[in-house]
């Protein structure tokens, strides 16, 4: 046991940090490498984000999207899961430094901490339009798309009533097509024998993009396609339209050079991203190249200019070494770059080099509603009924454990023949924050720099 105990002592230490797509693929992939792996995320489970926004629709439960940690590396024996938060790294002693522990040391280190909500330079929005990154994020949005029908039932004045029916989304990517369709759904569908004071159908579900069309980086055959499937839905789709101010259950927006404002009890954001604050620390700390989003800058093999023992992953990672414009944030990416990384590691403890890293892109998908979505994938393009089997056979294929696979299709399947919603439940409001600033360092962090300020 003890000669055990010292070869592993002996492994090059391996700190993942974000237990997200690119940081459990990475961890995954590591299971037979001569090397000891640390997972640190401020979760104990993983999250199927690209899922999260039928949690906020009433479609499924959280833990149907969830994953613990522990469970999908338990038979792992050569990682460790600590649930915590990093608040600081140190690249010259090779030192990351945790809210609640004492500081780890490592040999290489995957930063895999995805983005957060972008609100451009209005975080005072966020109380009144909250995003979509988190499971306590899902809970508030069902809060409020449920809660909106129900005090609808007992106002008597029509104007109150109307404003309480009106539901805005800011921003026409995949999170806001695929919400504004949900709620299109569930108003003209799921609730509407549920009411008698109320009919659910006149709800008025606007979509609002500030580009040319929705779904700005698919082809505009996609585009257009998306864009009539949300309107039969009874989506109001409004391009060329920037929000400028959001306060007191009111929208006011710009549109061809007029200023409009209009009442709505639910204004739910799909508009942005930003890096998280690991991408800040990285630049203090490392030199790290930022972008103007804050994502981190990355070498072809994924690491730090400056550091070749750093590696940054997944949604935080700024890769631009293939194609003319970076590599999408999306779910699949992170994947590949996690294995990326993981072969790499593997590969150099036992003194063997990779080729740099290379993404094939198999296209790209947006679900608008029940036998709705449409599908780029590269080599065809497809919408309708063909393009939404493809993207549910695509997300039940990603889906991390088997029990979530069986439950997500039999819930789904269910859904399919009457058109309902089983996970209504409204609870209690959780606290929303921007998680904007990191907690303090510990004193003894880096002793020889000033403390971060992110």
């Amino acid at each position: 046991m003890k000669n055990t105990q010292t070869k592993q002592t002996d492994l090059p230490h391996v700190v993942i940090v974000g237990g997200g797509f690119g940081g459990l693929y990475a961890a995954k992939s590591l299971k037979n490498a001569p090397v000891k792996v640390t997972l640190i995320d401020k979760r104990n489970f993983h999250l199927f984000q690209p899922l999260l926004y039928q949690v906020a629709t009433g479609t499924l439960s959280p833990a149907d999207i969830a994953s613990p940690l522990r469970v999908v590396l338990s038979k792992h024996k050569n990682t460790q899961v600590l649930l915590d938060k990093v608040v600081d790294i140190d690249p010259e002693a090779k030192k990351v430094y945790l809210e609640d522990r004492e500081a780890l040391d490592y040999d290489a280190l995957v930063v895999a901490t995805g983005v957060s909500h972008h609100y451009f330079g209005n975080d005072q929005w966020q109380d009144d339009a909250p995003g979509l990154k988190t499971v306590e994020d899902a809970l508030e949005m069902r809060r409020r798309i449920f809660m909106a029908f129900e005090a609808a039932e007992k106002e008597s004045d029509p104007q109150k009533r109307q404003a309480l029916l009106t539901f805005v989304v800011v921003g026409g990517g995949p999170t806001g097509v695929e919400l504004a369709g949900a709620i299109a759904e569930i108003a003209h569908q799921s609730v509407k024998d549920d009411f008698r004071d109320i009919d659910t159908t006149q709800a008025k579900i606007l979509l609002f993009e500030g580009m040319e069309r929705i779904l700005p980086p698919y082809p505009e055959e996609c585009s257009t396609k998306a864009q009539k499937s949300l309107e039969k839905l009874g989506v109001n789709v409004q391009t060329k339209t920037l929000v400028t101010n959001i306060a007191d259950n009111c929208v006011t927006f710009r549109q061809n050079d007029e200023t409009q404002t209009i009442n709505a009890h639910t204004i739910l954001w799909a508009a942005g991203v930003r890096a998280s604050f690991m991408g800040k620390v990285l630049a203090d700390r490392a030199e790290a190249e930022l972008d103007r989003a804050g994502r981190v800058i990355v070498e072809p093999d994924l690491s730090l200019k400056n550091h070749s023992d750093i590696f940054v992953i997944g949604d935080l990672a700024h890769f631009a070494h293939q194609g003319d414009r970076p590599l999408p944030g999306v779910a699949p990416v992170a994947m590949k770059q996690g294995e990326y990384v993981a072969k790499l590691l593997a590969k150099k403890a036992i003194g063997m080099t990779v080729e740099p890293f290379s993404y094939q892109d198999f296209g790209s998908m947006a679900v608008i509603g029940q036998n709705k979505a449409v599908a780029n994938l590269n080599f065809a393009k497809f919408s309708g009924f063909v393009a939404w089997i493809i993207w549910v056979f695509a997300h039940i294929y990603y889906l991390i454990e088997f029990d979530n696979k069986l439950i997500v299709m039999i819930q789904w399947a269910w859904n399919y023949i009457t058109l309902g919603r089983g996970a209504r439940l409204i609870t209690e409001k959780p606290s929303l924050q921007l998680e904007i600033d990191p907690p303090n360092k510990p004193e003894e962090a880096a002793p020889q720099k000033e403390p971060v300020s992110v």
